[in-house]
């Protein structure tokens, strides 16, 4: 294809490219739920193959666990039990303590609560039992007397509960609108929560079942509240109020004292998750039996929380481990300690945006001149680059770059384009082969190779007057190629003194290739023919047909194939032995009032199509006068000059009328076939055989 075509071709090919480039483009800027999830599978993907490694431990997990559950008994423990705990941590000098635990009721073991209920008959003990501090008294000095945060959590319904929380003091606009809303709250016993001298939110965002960002500020009825471990921090600094900076309607940080903590417009975070590790956690019924050294804990932010698998459901986080809530709580108070939060930064989405536009640009550019393999390099380093590039950034910097969208999109366009070039390709190579083929012919034409050709084809078709010493048979043979040499073929000898071995067929293509292998087929099926004469009394057509696929098959390096007609008849009794690989079904014509019928059984895939096929071939036993018309169908698809095909009707209407002669009936039907298409050009190699059975009889006559 000239130069020209090929600029014409690539251009096409990158217009279409550039239209599927603007739709992902304009697909990745509106997102999806599908999209989301891809990325929030491909930040998780992040921290699953890199988690976080500890630094240090700022956050002590008190663990309400099996060991204490075992000791202590069943949750819930008496809220004395609870008191002893809070004064046993505080004792050792805490931080900050905080308290992962809801208790909006009224302890069922307080003494005034079980009074009524024993069997006491001195009246004087109940009423004393009764007068006892109850357990939430008592739970409620032991939090009053430590740096405690008391655990609340946001819920959509109205609750009667009264929030407390610490001030917050908002600079550069007014955010409300953008945080985690929740309507209502939800709080311990009011006794309990008036003690306690901070509050702070447990609620977590769990996006899809997996908690990976935590809100640090949240509105709870329009009021602000911190999360849990920003007020512990607030309490352990000794800060009277929380920092917000906005900027506009956006978070750009929360914190406290001169801690300053970037966030999401939302007022969220991004946790780093390290995998579990013991170290985090003591037994909260150690600490009760002093068996944890009071250093354990002293300037510790101290958790208290519930870790028995029988009390909590554990929540899954990116690296594929489940975390019961409070060591979340931990793991985020580490982030904040160590400044080791991950950041999905503003331009991040832009950059993602542009890494596909540049890249996408460049695929366009470079895939429909390459070639494929080269193509393929140029993709495979694009989709390294931006994948690479996305771990690069959270290994180094703590960043959440969305690689999945992007490269998801680069490799849709490319398969677009690579689709696209190899269909153009492809059309190229036809118009090349096309011309190449027609270059061929007009050079034989010249030369004069293709008449030598002609010549030579026809001198390897044998005549019909070679039969002219057997009485049993009368048979007339034509082919006339659509070009110069054609690929049809047809052949005849006798076997022996009397069978008559005859084939038709019709060679894929046309031309001189089709000719060429015309030549070779036809030879190797005469070769197996004659070979086969032991065999004669079997099968011999179907047995024929096999061998002759094997020879043929193997000496096929174009990959053409050969619908073929071939069968044995016997001439001193009219018993035909027959095997048909793909070609038309041939005419039987009876003297008399007989209806024309076809033979159809004994069919098999034309040569060349299954190697080793089976042929099994079939028997039929003509009468006396019977005629066998076979064709290829370039009679039956002849076209005339409005394109309309000769067709098998017209055939038959021809071969019903009885002609006397085999040389006659062939006559007929080329003159019918020339009256139809005119001055048409044949499209297709128009081939005959027309034999006639006269009878075992006509030997002797």
């Amino acid at each position: 294809m000239s130069a020209p075509g090929a600029a014409g071709l690539h251009r096409r090919a990158r217009l279409a490219g550039l239209v599927v480039l603007g739709l992902l483009l304009v697909a990745a800027w509106l997102g999806s739920p599908l999209q989301q999830r891809l990325q929030l599978a491909w930040f998780d993907a992040y921290q699953a193959s890199a988690p976080r490694k500890i630094k240090s431990m700022p956050a002590v997990v008190v663990a309400i666990d099996e060991k204490s559950l075992a000791e202590l008994g069943q949750w819930p423990w008496p809220r004395t039990v609870l008191a002893d705990l809070v004064k046993a941590i505080n004792r050792a000098g805490p931080a900050a303590i905080g308290i992962d635990v809801l208790m909006p009721e009224p302890d069922r073991m307080s003494p005034a609560r079980i009074a009524p209920h024993l069997p006491l008959a001195d009246a004087e003990l109940s009423r004393r039992i009764a007068a006892l501090p109850s357990n939430d008294t008592l739970l409620a000095q032991a939090l009053a007397d430590a740096p405690v945060v008391l655990g609340i959590a946001g819920v959509p319904e109205a609750t009667g509960r009264t929030l407390r929380a610490a001030p917050f003091r908002v600079r550069g606009g007014d955010p409300a609108a953008r945080l985690r809303q929740f309507p209502a709250v939800m709080t311990s016993l009011d006794e309990l929560d008036r003690a306690a001298p901070g509050h702070g939110l447990l609620s977590t965002d769990a996006e899809g079942g997996v908690v990976r960002r935590v809100p640090l500020v949240a509105s709870v009825g329009g009021t602000l509240v911190p999360a849990l471990s920003l007020e512990m921090l607030r309490l352990a600094t000794g800060a009277p109020s929380l920092n917000l900076l906005a900027e506009g309607d956006q978070v750009k940080a929360v914190g406290v004292g001169e801690l300053l903590v970037p966030t999401s417009a939302a007022g969220a975070v991004w946790v780093h998750f390290s995998p579990r590790d013991s170290r985090r956690f003591v037994s909260a019924a150690d600490v009760l039996a002093g068996r944890v050294p009071a250093e354990r804990l002293a300037q510790k932010l101290v958790l208290i929380g519930a870790t028995g698998l029988g009390l909590l459901d554990h929540q899954a986080t990116p690296i594929g481990e489940r975390m019961p809530g409070i060591e979340i709580h931990a793991q985020l108070l580490e982030n904040l300690f160590d400044q080791t939060l991950l950041t999905r930064p503003e331009w991040a989405p832009p950059a993602e945006l542009a890494a596909l536009l540049l890249l996408g640009l460049l695929l366009i550019w470079a895939v429909p001149v390459l070639t494929p393999r080269l193509a393929v390099a140029v993709g495979g380093a694009s989709l390294a680059l931006v994948f690479g590039g996305g771990f690069a950034a959270y290994l180094g910097g703590r960043l959440l770059l969305d690689a999945a969208t992007p490269g998801l999109g680069l490799l849709l366009l490319f398969g677009a384009l690579l689709a696209l070039s190899l269909g153009e390709a492809t059309r190229r190579k036809k118009a090349l082969e096309l011309e190449v083929q027609a270059q061929r012919e007009h050079a034989a034409r010249v030369d004069g190779e293709l008449e030598a050709a002609r010549r030579i084809q026809t001198g390897i078709l044998p005549r019909a007057d070679l039969l002219r010493g057997e009485p049993r048979i009368e048979l007339a043979a034509s082919m006339t190629p659509a070009r110069e040499v054609g690929g049809d073929l047809y052949d005849f000898c006798m076997l022996d003194a009397d069978h008559l071995f005859f084939l038709i067929g019709d060679v894929s293509g046309k031309g001189l290739g089709a000719s060429m292998f015309m030549a070779v087929s036809k030879a190797l099926y005469k070769s197996a023919a004659l070979r086969k004469q032991s065999a004669l009394a079997e099968d011999p057509a179907g047995a024929l047909m096999t061998q002759a696929n094997l020879e043929v098959s193997r000496e096929n390096p174009e990959a053409m194939f050969v619908s073929a007609f071939a069968g044995i008849l016997d001439l001193a009794s009219g018993r035909l032995n027959y095997c048909n690989a793909g070609h038309d079904n041939p005419y039987v014509l009876s003297p008399g009032a007989s209806p024309l019928r076809r033979l159809a059984d004994g069919d098999g895939p034309p040569l060349c199509v299954v190697d080793d096929f089976a042929y099994q071939g079939a028997q039929c036993t003509l009468a006396a006068g019977d005629i066998l018309c076979l064709v290829t169908d370039g009679v039956t698809e002849a076209q005339n000059a409005a394109g309309d095909l000769y067709g098998g009707e017209r055939l038959q209407l021809v071969l019903t009328r009885r002609a006397d002669h085999s040389a006659a009936l062939l006559a007929a039907v080329r003159a019918d076939v020339d009256a139809f298409t005119g001055p048409v050009e044949l499209a297709d190699d128009l081939t005959m055989l027309v034999l006639r059975w006269k009878g075992a009889d006509a030997a002797g006559g």
